[in-house]
């Protein structure tokens, strides 16, 4: 859930995705810029593909105050981790991703503020607030994140995948190939046709030459 309301648990401002922005001073057209490396929180990605736990995220951060709340802009870079989707074998990038976003005093009077409250009340989860001078910048992260990975991750463009048969790369083995599998149902047909296959037709003339004359073809001396 992304909705970040004012009266939600107090943030900390010591942990790593949370950002002060008091430097600022609510003065529109006020900036900041920062820069931060954090360890990459846990369940960053997809099934098949994401940011390792811990692993380190350098984050480029601008911050501008606007009359309705401050306005994050920003980039995230970070090592990917994940396994091709046709060969299976393990594959690591690195993958950066940007964002924008706003965060609006609890306060804010007029136009924006009737749109946040009208947003809360049909349950819009699209609504960020700051708390005090401060901000949670991870559900942010894991929306730019997780909507950058490839939803079909390869090892390579061209990558041939796995032989449907036995399972073997074929990018390690190119000339592999199966003979023509038999069909079951069909091996035991195969099998008695050629046990009862019709004798060739000089095997049927020797049969004959060789047959004994019956008693009555027998010549009778005179």
């Amino acid at each position: 859930m992304r909705k970040q309301k004012a009266l939600n648990a107090p943030l900390d401002h010591r942990a790593p995705l949370v950002f002060d922005t008091r430097e600022l001073g609510r003065r529109p057209g006020a900036l900041k810029r920062i820069s931060r490396t954090v360890e990459a929180p846990e369940d960053l990605g997809t099934e098949v593909i994401g940011v390792p736990a811990g692993a380190p995220m350098e984050i480029e951060l601008r911050m501008e105050s606007v009359m309705e709340g401050v306005l994050v802009t920003g980039t995230v870079r970070a090592p990917l981790a994940g396994e091709c989707v046709r060969c299976l074998e393990p594959l690591a990038r690195e993958g950066s991703a940007d964002f924008q976003e706003m965060f609006s005093y609890p306060e804010t009077e007029g136009p924006a503020r009737r749109q946040a409250e009208a947003a809360e009340a049909e349950g819009d989860e699209e609504t960020l607030f700051l708390q005090g001078d401060l901000f949670d910048l991870e559900p942010v992260l894991r929306d730019a994140v997780v909507l950058s990975l490839p939803l079909q991750p390869v090892c390579r463009d061209d990558c041939p995948g796995l032989c449907p048969e036995c399972g073997v790369p074929l990018a390690q083995d190119p000339d592999h190939h199966h003979d023509e599998a038999v069909d079951i149902r069909w091996a035991a047909l195969r099998e008695f046709a050629g046990t009862s296959r019709p004798e060739e037709p000089s095997a049927r003339q020797d049969k004959q030459e060789k047959a004994p004359r019956a008693s009555g073809d027998e010549s009778q001396e005179k």
